[in-house]
């Protein structure tokens, strides 16, 4: 099964499989006092060059497309916030993006969020931050308050299977594994 579906839009990429982190997918939130939204990490590892080179393409076709926003000329991409960032430099102290590079996608709307048979999953604790998935981003080119770059725009999300929960966050099951006896006072 390919990994990625040919579109004819060049900004929009659907990733092989990523994993998610700060998932809010299910309801907007704020981020820094900005607008609610919805917002989730995808954290890439560097072994996916695939994923890596349609984003990268993607960004490029955003500046290209998004020109009229900067005076209608390209500028130097160094000068420009870019999405992708290396989660080694980045994040150096957080192990989920070691060798990983990572991508914040929002959006105003709600993901469509699936699963590998493309049914949707309503149950919320079926998508949080560890789990694997495919998803769908937008690129598009932004320029306001003096900040220049590309930004990420979240489409729909594909669970391809779980993870180990990011965040320190456990499960019941695991919480309350022995008998209330079995515990007291030990």
């Amino acid at each position: 099964m390919s990994n990625k579906v040919k579109t004819t839009n060049p900004t929009k990429v659907i990733t092989g499989v990523v994993r998610l982190s700060y998932a809010n997918v299910w309801e907007p939130k704020s981020i820094n006092g900005g607008a609610e939204k919805y917002s989730v990490s995808l954290i890439i590892p560097k072994s996916d060059t695939k994923t890596l080179t349609a984003i990268n393409e993607a960004i490029n076709a955003a500046i290209e497309e998004g020109k009229g926003k900067f005076g209608g000329k390209i500028p130097n991409k160094a000068a420009l916030k870019i999405p992708l960032r290396d989660g080694d430099i980045d994040r150096p102290d957080d192990e989920a993006y070691a060798n990983s590079y990572f991508v914040n996608a929002n959006s105003n709307t709600p993901p469509q969020v699936v699963d590998k048979d493309i049914n949707p999953i309503l149950e919320r604790s079926e998508i949080y931050s560890g789990v694997y998935a495919r998803v769908s981003i937008n690129l598009y080119a932004f320029n306001s308050n003096g900040n220049k770059g590309v930004a990420c725009g979240l489409g729909n999300i594909q669970k391809i299977r779980d993870g180990e929960p990011l965040g320190g966050r456990t499960n019941a099951a695991e919480d309350f594994a022995t008998d209330v006896d079995d515990d007291f006072l030990s």
